[in-house]
């Protein structure tokens, strides 16, 4: 038996991290949640309030390492989606986890927040010119198709390319977004 509220908060958080991330929104419950963190099944809402407040919570948060505001704008297509291939394993997770489950109100939001904080407005920042808030946006819906390709839908034949290939193909259309001179 866990000891302490803060012992059991910390209990449920991480049984529930572990089990969003294995099994989506819908099939992790509140009960399965509680059962991994050997708790009584009422204790995840009496410390969350709802399966959706413990899901926003228990999330991991986007890395603190930012590849958009790294370096010179030169090259950054190349590297961003360098990034998002060869990434530790964190952004995988986290997308699919928050795609699958962004049905649900508060969950859309936070990944709406995720698009806009973590790449839309850093791109943004970047960019020259009138129009760097549609790039930046395109930009995004770019990349974002690229990790549906590969992460949801699986697409075999872009796979079997090599990393190699994506990067320098996708990157180059990255890079027209961010400097189409």
């Amino acid at each position: 038996m866990i000891e302490g509220r803060a012992e059991t908060r910390t209990a449920i958080l991480h049984a529930a991290r572990s089990l969003f991330l294995e099994k989506g929104y819908a099939g992790a419950s509140v009960r399965s949640v509680a059962s991994a963190a050997g708790v009584d099944a009422a204790l995840p809402i009496h410390y969350f309030g709802t399966k959706e407040a413990l899901f926003l919570e228990a999330l991991p948060s986007m890395p603190d390492h930012q590849p958009l505001l790294d370096g010179d704008p030169d090259g950054l297509g190349e590297r961003f989606i360098r990034y998002v291939l060869e990434e530790d394993g964190h952004l995988r997770p986290l997308y699919l986890t928050l795609l699958r489950a962004s049905d649900a109100g508060a969950v859309g939001e936070q990944l709406r927040h995720l698009h806009e904080t973590t790449f839309v407005a850093p791109l943004e920042t970047r960019l020259a010119g009138p129009d760097a808030d549609l790039r930046a946006r395109l930009a995004a819906a770019l990349v974002g198709g690229l990790m549906y390709a590969l992460w949801v839908v699986g697409d075999e034949r872009l796979l079997a390319e090599g990393e190699d290939v994506i990067i320098r193909r996708y990157g180059a259309l990255l890079q027209q977004l961010i400097d189409p001179a």
